[in-house]
């Protein structure tokens, strides 16, 4: 898993040019940023729970067929598998959070994933509903505990679903 620095410098090195102009606005604004995307997990981190629990009722009620019988997150076993789900891509969007990067979602979540759905027959678009669902949960629980940029949660959960909805849907 690589971060913002560790890519940048990366890019620089292959390339065999020294960091530039646009190298260092990029690194100072990770930095100046780092502060702010380190509470932002700390927030995620005490309340990773009640996020995927509130994030679960809403797609559940938005999108209700899926816990009728038939539905993919009907009986216990699927239900408990879509909240497991949510969790792992909450997790994996607070590590690319602090690393100002979305290797880690390619490396941990992505590769592979619409492969595995579909041969599990699991749609795509609650799956990019919910992860929209739980930007929504992060970005007011950021916010009310007084950071101010929440503007920096939207990457990784776009990221995830934009990757997702271009090849399935």
């Amino acid at each position: 898993m690589r971060d913002a620095v560790t890519s940048l410098i990366k890019n620089y090195d292959v390339t065999g040019r020294y960091l530039d102009r646009d190298a260092i606005d990029t690194l100072k604004s990770y930095f100046d940023s780092g502060i702010a995307r380190v509470q932002a997990a700390a927030v995620i981190n005490a309340n990773a729970a009640a996020i995927v629990k509130q994030a679960a009722s809403r797609l559940f009620e938005e999108i209700p067929e899926l816990i009728r019988p038939s539905g993919n997150a009907y009986t216990t076993r699927r239900y408990a598998a879509c909240l497991r789900d949510m969790d792992y891509y909450l997790r994996y969007a607070s590590y690319a959070l602090v690393a100002g990067n979305t290797d880690v979602l390619d490396e941990r979540v992505l590769l592979g994933l619409r492969e595995t759905y579909n041969s599990l027959g699991v749609p795509i678009g609650p799956t990019v509903t919910g992860i929209q669902i739980m930007k929504e949960l992060v970005k007011n629980q950021v916010a009310e505990a007084g950071i101010t940029n929440t503007s920096l949660l939207d990457q990784p959960f776009d990221y995830m679903t934009r990757e997702l909805a271009e090849k399935n849907i």
